[in-house]
């Protein structure tokens, strides 16, 4: 073997690991500001509106070194929703988009940790999963228990990190908003 091939190769095996870290390092980085600023405020909850998607709400509640718990939905009574955000009535919203929220909208995220989707967990840690529209997966690294290809597990995963990611980045910019203050 030439070193030319030998030198794509070895970019080739470093890149792969340098990519997945990259797409779990989205929700990561995430997912560590929001706690911070869930923190510094004495909070375990938010709740904001989706600007982009009419009726649509993201709340989360953080359970500190355990778990972070995010859901994003249509509501089919924005207006409730929308007074108890002016009261910061968080914890109430989050209750009522995880239970009674249109099913075919819900986005239910489950980061164990609070620490960003992991798409393949180091050893015997706990998986990170999500329901969308009544849909569970589990992200164990075990696609073939899940009768899925890995690309196909892999683009669930990519799909539930750019939902996640997006739900984050609305929560992230409601905590910096000086309204949000306590």
């Amino acid at each position: 073997m030439g070193l030319r091939a030998f030198a794509l190769m070895t970019a080739a095996i470093l890149l792969v690991p340098a990519a997945s870290r990259a797409q779990e390092a989205r929700s990561a980085d995430l997912a560590r500001q929001l706690t911070q600023l869930l923190d510094q405020r004495k909070l375990d909850s938010i709740a904001a509106v989706d600007a982009q998607n009419v009726d649509g709400f993201v709340a989360a509640l953080y359970i500190p070194e355990t778990q972070l718990l995010v859901v994003s939905a249509k509501y089919s009574a924005p207006d409730l929703l929308k007074e108890k955000l002016a009261k910061k009535e968080y914890r109430d919203i989050y209750i009522d988009l995880s239970s009674a929220s249109i099913p075919a909208t819900k986005l239910l995220v489950m980061d164990t940790f609070a620490n960003g989707l992991v798409a393949r967990p180091a050893g015997d840690m706990p998986p990170d999963s999500i329901e969308r529209a009544g849909a569970v997966s589990t992200f164990d690294g075990n696609w073939k228990k899940a009768k899925q290809s890995e690309t196909d597990y892999m683009k669930v995963f990519a799909e539930a990190e750019s939902a996640y990611s997006r739900a984050l980045q609305i929560l992230i910019a409601s905590l910096k908003s000086p309204g949000t203050l306590n």
